[in-house]
């Protein structure tokens, strides 16, 4: 496995991790009758981060077998490995501020849900981008 697929797979695991320990705070709202905004933001943080993990995990599959150089390979997952970290900051603080984060202009931490969301999808579309052309180029 190439160096760039362990180091996916390491912090798959911890995005994994994170995303598996957000189901604390999801129970917790749930059981003291959070408003419904927060608990779907819990339950977005809790199902949402393991599955960016899952994602991971696949892709570190699949890179070794790619036609393309190391920096190519390396692209990727930086993309993926900045917009994993950038949603396990965004959601946890979504449901903590009560914040969306989809529209610019708040004030404090909803500032930075609404950075984190633009980071993490602007990446994560990067990554499928990057992704499409490796795997084209591999054909």
């Amino acid at each position: 496995m190439d160096l760039s697929s362990r180091h996916l797979v390491f912090h798959a695991s911890i995005v994994l991790l994170t995303g598996l320990l957000y189901g604390a705070p999801y129970a917790k709202a749930i059981k003291r009758g959070a408003p419904a905004q927060v608990v779907n933001s819990w339950r977005v943080a809790h199902l949402s981060i393991p599955l960016g993990a899952t994602l991971m995990f696949a892709i570190a599959a699949v890179l070794p077998s790619l036609a393309v150089n190391a920096v190519f390979k390396w692209s990727i997952v930086a993309a993926l490995l900045l917009s994993s970290y950038a949603f396990c900051i965004a959601t946890p603080l979504a449901a903590i501020t009560r914040d969306r984060g989809l529209a610019a202009g708040g004030t404090g931490l909803a500032r930075l849900v609404y950075l984190g969301n633009m980071v993490g999808a602007g990446s994560s579309l990067l990554a499928a981008v990057l992704l499409v052309c490796a795997a084209f180029v591999s054909l």
